[in-house]
């Protein structure tokens, strides 16, 4: 299982950095982030000392179980990638160290309560539903100015540190890429009309993460090529 994890790993390190070539970029500007949601607590094991930046876990309860059950040091960060229902945010905060899917305004403030009650900082980045997806969570483009100011003034105990997108999964190369270009777009307007440093756009999947990495991505989160099939 090590060394299958392994090589897995290796391949896509090495198409980040042939992407991030073509795009004239370094590849050391881009990481990987190990989707282990459903996959067994063995497989994030065996993928610990392999290149890995942070496990992605989308399910705080399983998330849980995992870390409960883990014996000995944990090498890696645990970013939490999938929706965080309210309710499940103190055992989130206890967990992880990033949110990449901050979808609501009232979750924000949820978090903000909890950290500046535990007087901790909790690094974040908003998800943005630019395919206008119902399925999916996440802010419009036309409302993500808005969201970012309330947030940067109501929330100080949150350090907003980019962006996060999901692509559709049946679209292809060229709206894909468009979806990513369009993130990219939207962090830098907001650096500009807020004077920020947002540096992380978390986007791209197994199926599309070359792409994403030629659009801009510095956070790719790619669960199926690196672990194999869910179980």
């Amino acid at each position: 299982m090590v060394e299958f994890i392994r090589r897995n790993v290796e391949r896509v390190l090495e198409e980040i950095a042939r992407a991030a070539e073509v795009s004239g970029r370094s590849s050391e500007d881009v990481r990987l982030v190990g989707v282990s949601k459903f996959h067994p607590l063995e497989r994030m094991k065996a993928a610990e000392d392999t290149g890995l930046f942070a496990f992605g876990e989308s399910r705080v309860q399983e998330a849980r179980n995992k870390w409960e059950q883990w014996e000995g040091e944990k090498k890696l960060p645990w970013h939490l990638i999938g929706h965080l229902q309210r309710n499940k945010v103190r055992h989130a905060l206890e967990m992880f160290d990033c949110l990449h899917s901050l979808d609501s305004l009232r979750l924000a403030r949820e978090l903000e309560r909890q950290c500046s009650e535990a007087s901790r900082s909790f690094p974040v980045l908003l998800e943005v539903n630019l395919a206008q997806e119902q399925a999916k969570y996440g802010f419009s483009e036309a409302e993500l100015p808005q969201v970012a100011e309330i947030i940067l003034e109501e929330c100080p105990s949150l350090v907003l540190e980019g962006l996060m997108v999901m692509a559709p999964f049946d679209a292809g190369e060229k709206e894909t890429r468009r979806i990513f270009a369009s993130l990219r777009n939207l962090r830098e307007d907001l650096n500009s009309r807020f004077s920020l440093n947002l540096r992380e756009l978390s986007m791209g999947m197994s199926a599309d993460y070359p792409w994403a990495v030629m659009e801009g991505s510095t956070l790719v989160r790619v669960g199926t090529a690196i672990f194999g099939n869910r179980e």
